[in-house]
């Protein structure tokens, strides 16, 4: 009898664990958690959030900007956009686009180049200021779960 309920057991969990694959169910892949990543990454520039963006970036962060030597830290690149920031007060970013490609995910290391357009809208009406750019995003898998910024690189592109 024992035997049977084992059998049982065992081909009930066999049959879940084939009905969740076969529907798309169960654990998200990488890929789609990099896609969410993406997504809250866009959001956040959009409302020009510069702590949430921030959230997204691991303590140890690289950022590569033409012109610039590398920042390295969060801190760091967190004090560089604040201070970009406090010379603009009133303008607010009004379109944020970022198309993703080539996701590549590897265990905890995932990898993308991104386009970019943005259009920022100056104060007093003045006209909008549009922006184009190409990034590259390497990002890890932190002991929480989440996916963090380990490194991005970014320079400007032609219009698209």
């Amino acid at each position: 009898m024992n035997a049977r309920w084992i059998w049982l057991g065992g081909f009930g969990v066999l049959a879940w664990g084939l009905a969740l694959s076969a529907s798309g169910g169960g654990i998200p892949s990488g890929r789609e958690e990099v896609g969410r990543f993406n997504e809250h990454y866009r959001e956040r520039h959009l409302k020009m959030d510069t702590a949430g963006i921030f959230e997204l970036w691991a303590d140890d962060g690289v950022d590569l900007m033409p012109g610039e030597a590398p920042m390295i830290g969060k801190k760091v690149i967190q004090e560089w956009v604040e201070g970009i920031l406090a010379k603009m007060p009133g303008y607010k970013v009004v379109k944020q686009e970022m198309e993703f490609h080539d996701i590549q995910v590897a265990g905890d290391w995932a990898s993308e180049w991104a386009l970019e357009h943005q259009v920022v809208q100056p104060p007093n009406g003045n006209e909008p200021i549009e922006t184009w750019g190409k990034m590259a995003l390497v990002l890890h898998r932190e002991e929480s779960g989440g996916w963090k910024v380990k490194q991005e690189m970014w320079n400007a592109a032609p219009k698209n």
